[in-house]
């Protein structure tokens, strides 16, 4: 159950509705999710949150359905089951098969575990990692 309710469309002033609008017309669906729905209580938050994930799910350097696949990983890793499932959905929609979220949930397991370890053991940094490997 929610903490806050969530705010339906109909329920909702003209400055949630633009938001609502562009969310809709953007992901050409004619509904909106219950994330968004919550935020509205804060008009404010939604319109800066929305902005935000246009802007670094939008195409760039990294493809849309990756971008969505390394959103499932981080929300595995943050343990949201929330977003797990909304950003599964949204990659599937962008091509990710099972095998991919096999795949990605291996690697997802293989780093928290050996994060785990390096981290329980205090293993020192190489050198030659220092700079993130630009040398």
């Amino acid at each position: 159950m929610a903490t806050l309710p969530l705010i339906e469309y109909d329920d909702a002033g003209p400055e949630v509705r633009a938001v609502y609008d562009e969310i809709m017309e953007l992901r050409g669906t004619d509904w909106v999710n219950n994330f968004w729905k919550a935020l509205a209580n804060d008009p404010k938050m939604l319109r800066r949150t929305w902005e935000s994930v246009k802007e670094v799910m939008a195409p760039g350097a990294l493809d849309p359905l990756t971008k969505e696949m390394l959103y499932v990983a981080v929300s595995v890793a943050h343990g949201c089951n929330y977003c797990i499932n909304s950003h599964t959905a949204a990659a599937r929609a962008k091509g990710m098969t099972d095998q991919m979220l096999a795949e990605l949930m291996a690697v997802v397991g293989m780093a928290s575990e050996t994060n785990k370890i390096v981290t329980g053991l205090q293993v020192e940094l190489d050198e030659a990692f220092k700079d993130g490997g630009r040398n």
